[in-house]
């Protein structure tokens, strides 16, 4: 499998360049989770592409065994779902040519003579977000690692909302008691923070875009861990960066080589994740971490340190602080390094609430940014945020004691099942690191998704073009759900791993 570049490069196949199957696979999403013969859904799928223009005129598709292999199905289905769209003028398919889209499938968009082509719109192959853009339909996903409902404060925080009697509104910086609750909590880790270096953003994500947007222009290098978030190399694939990869192990990012490659190539912009990493749940020890912010401090080189699953630790010192105050040493008491925080985490993703912690300066310049696109973040929500901080300690406390059973129920699940797969407990965070015997992770995804359940395949992870037989399954659903799923994945695994292995023998039976 090529480096997953694929993610910070266009994911459709111009005419003429070799087509990558997992790129279409990723854009297919949850193709086969419906009723009717596989080749048909496929067909429909596809059609959806090039229809939307995804799948642009010209584009070249992968060959049949190729993506039959990539979707673990047989090549017939490949072949009859090509054939199908052929039959409707979508596709044109000639010996020693492959199977491109055709040139007349979105002819009524095509630009006329003398006029630019309008702009090409980036769009996410992420299977993390397009499993999120589908519509219910029975899948367990085990692919999107956020909490199953609201804890019950939040309800209470809204009811006791009071309005302000005189307020525009529009605050791009945030709410000024929600930047100084947020700049109390680092504070209380150790890290002075005036109100003026927080800005309050619509989830971490926005935060990382934010940064993305202002500090990278196209063909600037990135350096990421290997693997990372991928939501991050969505981001990044937006701005047209160039990832410069560094592998994490056990203990976090090799800070040797990732001061290595700051010092060769002097990187834009450097993103680490240092406490629970997503989505091997590694931590970086402190010191290592003290000399990875030094090395980019002295290079020059902005630290963006993502601090979501930092106090999602196990066993914190401060599980039962009243204060609530976040456990771990944070990198930003180690130097300059941007922070960026979230309370999707804790409390729950529908709370669009995150920030980024910088230098007083560099944060103006990121709320005159975000004035540009939305003039600030919902005031209510602000304010639900500000008071559930006052009062944080039940709900961290409660959701990492859900955490840390469900991490147990996790494993024991696992090892009872899938005894052949192998993944190391983590000391905190909401995912496992997953490693398959054999195969890879881009094609059982797609034969779990046919058993009703989502995981994250590695390869969509890892700017090195590694982690392809991992899978990032998270533990955030109920102990029941979780035993559904792992049960689906069973017989998934044993549909896709017919070989008879020890332990195995049990699994032949299970059906959905």
């Amino acid at each position: 499998m090529k480096p997953i570049q694929r993610d910070l490069v266009s994911a459709a196949n111009p005419a003429g360049q070799p087509p990558d199957p997992d790129d279409l696979v990723f854009r297919l999403g949850r193709w086969s989770a419906g009723r009717g013969p596989l080749y048909l859904l496929l067909a429909a799928r596809l059609r959806r592409l090039v229809d939307e223009g995804a799948l642009p005129p010209g584009a070249l598709l992968p060959p049949d065994r190729r993506l039959a292999k990539a979707l673990a199905v047989g090549r017939t289905t490949v072949v009859a779902a090509y054939d199908t769209l052929r039959q409707e003028g979508r596709l044109v398919r000639r010996q020693g040519s492959g199977t491109r889209v055709a040139r007349a499938a979105l002819a009524a968009e095509a630009p006329r003579a003398g006029e630019a082509p309008p702009p090409r719109v980036t769009e996410t192959s992420n299977p993390l977000f397009l499993h999120l853009l589908e519509a219910p339909d029975g899948v367990i996903l085990l692919s999107c690692a956020a909490p199953a409902q609201p804890p019950p404060e939040l309800a209470e925080a809204y009811r006791a909302l009071v309005l302000p009697e005189a307020d525009l509104g529009y605050h791009p910086a945030g709410l000024g008691v929600l930047r100084a609750a947020v700049a109390r909590r680092y504070a209380a880790r150790g890290v002075p923070t005036a109100p003026e270096q927080i800005l309050v953003t619509t989830g971490a994500q926005q935060g990382l875009s934010l940064l993305a947007r202002l500090l990278l222009a196209p063909g600037d290098g990135v350096l990421v861990e290997a693997p990372t978030y991928p939501g991050a190399l969505d981001l990044f694939r937006e701005a047209a960066a160039v990832p410069l990869p560094v592998a994490v192990g056990p203990e976090g990012i090799d800070v040797a080589e990732a001061v290595r490659v700051m010092e060769r190539h002097r990187p834009a912009l450097a993103y680490v994740i240092p406490r629970f990493q997503n989505p091997t749940g590694a931590v970086l020890p402190p010191l290592a971490g003290r000399r990875l912010v030094e090395a980019a401090n002295a290079l020059g080189v902005p630290l963006v340190d993502d601090e979501v699953l930092d106090e999602l630790g196990f066993d914190d010192l401060a599980f039962d602080d009243p204060a609530g105050g976040p456990g771990g040493a944070s990198l930003s008491s180690c130097g300059e390094v941007i922070a960026i925080g979230s309370l999707s985490k804790i409390v729950w993703g529908g709370l669009r609430i995150g920030w980024v912690r910088g230098p007083a300066p560099l944060v103006a310049r990121l709320a005159r940014l975000k004035a540009l696109h939305d003039l600030g973040c919902d005031v209510p929500s602000q304010l639900v945020a500000a008071r559930l901080l006052d009062d944080f300690a039940p709900v961290r406390a409660a959701r990492l004691r859900a955490l840390r059973a469900g991490h147990a129920h996790l494993r024991a699940e696992l090892a009872r099942l899938l005894p052949s797969w192998s993944c190391a407990p983590v000391t905190g965070g909401q995912t496992l690191w997953v490693r398959l015997p054999h195969g890879d992770g881009v094609s059982f995804a797609q034969l779990a998704l046919r058993h009703g359940v989502a995981v994250l395949p590695g390869a969509t992870t890892d700017a090195l073009g590694g982690s392809v037989r991992h899978l990032r399954l998270h533990f955030l659903l109920a102990p029941e759900v979780l035993t559904e799923a792992v049960r689906r994945l069973a017989a998934a695994w044993a549909e896709y791993a017919p070989v008879q292995e020890p332990g195995r023998a049990s699994l032949r039976g299970i059906t959905l």
